[in-house]
């Protein structure tokens, strides 16, 4: 484990002003939304899709890394063939790799999931490193509903989330550690805040248990939200307030960054909702808030697209603009005449 190497990946991974495209839906994931627009998910499909992010000029002025899938991380460039993890390094974007197999049953709690994919990683870690990646992310998934999370799962997902990111740091892959707390369901703000708060210390209890270097991950979490079906929905400034006050209990300051997942939020609530917790200069955050988002990134810019070649370019604008707007939430500097700016040009 090159300890120096790993540190400054991570710093690099949460540079100010920039954060992280999430484009490593799985071929399930993926084939769901372009269903929405139409387009059927092959192989020629899919590289387009993702070469039409990656080849956006000026897009390394907000977004540090890349989080690709297993496919992606083996494909090249549409017009010069390059390697994407090459054609992203050339540009100053880190290249990451999505790891896990995917949530499944966890065995004797049905109503909830534990993320698979241990066996073999060792060798699958040295290979996408072979391959470019200097970063990997694992999901696990927690469900709130009655009685759930159980301990059980919650102990599952943060050992498997701990092993993940120790073999991480010893093939010098920085690992994103992601537990996710879904907010589905119709629960309030307070019990989102005390389901992320009690996952939160046992991942961290679990990570320092199994010897990871805090200073050498990165963290991928939800906000604290209501859950989408709550008849009372939080207000953007006390989401704010509950995700720091959580973080600031719970997250050692040590971790240099915590990059949000955006979950089922629209593209521009997610904006605000980082903004907001980045503009509290009253609290001292030991850590950098940035984003990791995928569909909040990535949605005006697919139906845009729409599979049309020709599109490409205005799609690519629509990429720019909330990867721009994002970087912007990061430093606490967005506003709302920015997407004025866009939808008046």
């Amino acid at each position: 484990m090159n300890i120096t190497e790993l540190k400054e990946i991570a710093q690099a991974m949460v540079t100010p002003g920039k954060g992280i495209l999430a484009a490593d839906e799985s071929s399930p994931t993926i084939a769901k939304r372009f269903s929405q627009i139409g387009i059927e998910s092959t192989e020629e499909h899919r590289r387009a899709y993702r070469n039409l992010y990656f080849t956006t000029e000026g897009a390394e002025q907000f977004i540090s890394g890349v989080i690709m899938f297993d496919e992606t991380i083996r494909q090249s460039s549409l017009s010069d063939g390059i390697p994407f993890p090459d054609y992203l390094s050339n540009k100053g974007i880190i290249p990451g790799i999505k790891v896990d197999k995917g949530a499944k049953p966890l065995a004797g709690y049905l109503q909830e999931k534990i993320t698979e994919g241990l066996d073999g990683l060792r060798d699958r870690l040295n290979e996408y490193r072979e391959l470019g990646a200097r970063f990997a992310k694992w999901r696990a998934v927690i469900t709130i509903g009655d009685g759930i999370p159980s301990q059980a799962c919650i102990q599952a997902n943060a050992h498997a989330l701990a092993r993940y990111a120790a073999l991480c740091q010893e093939a010098n892959l920085v690992p994103i550690v992601e537990p996710e707390v879904l907010m589905d369901g119709d629960f309030t703000i307070e019990r989102s805040f005390d389901v992320t708060s009690e996952v939160l210390h046992v991942v961290f209890d679990t990570l320092y248990r199994e010897g990871v270097l805090f200073e050498g991950m990165i963290l991928k979490p939800n906000m604290v939200l209501s859950g989408y079906d709550s008849p009372t929905q939080a207000s953007v400034q006390n989401v704010a307030k509950e995700t720091v006050r959580c973080f600031l209990r719970m997250v050692p300051a040590a971790v240099p960054g915590i990059c949000f997942l955006s979950g089922g939020q629209s593209d521009i609530l997610a904006t605000e909702h980082l903004n907001a917790m980045n503009a509290m200069e009253e609290l001292n955050k030991p850590w950098r808030l940035s984003f990791s988002y995928g569909r909040a990134l990535q949605q005006s810019a697919m139906k845009t697209w729409g599979g049309d070649s020709s599109r490409v370019s205005d799609a690519q604008k629509a990429f720019y603009h909330r990867a721009k707007c994002n970087g912007a939430a990061s430093l606490g500097e967005y506003n709302e005449e920015m997407e004025h700016e866009f939808t008046s040009a």
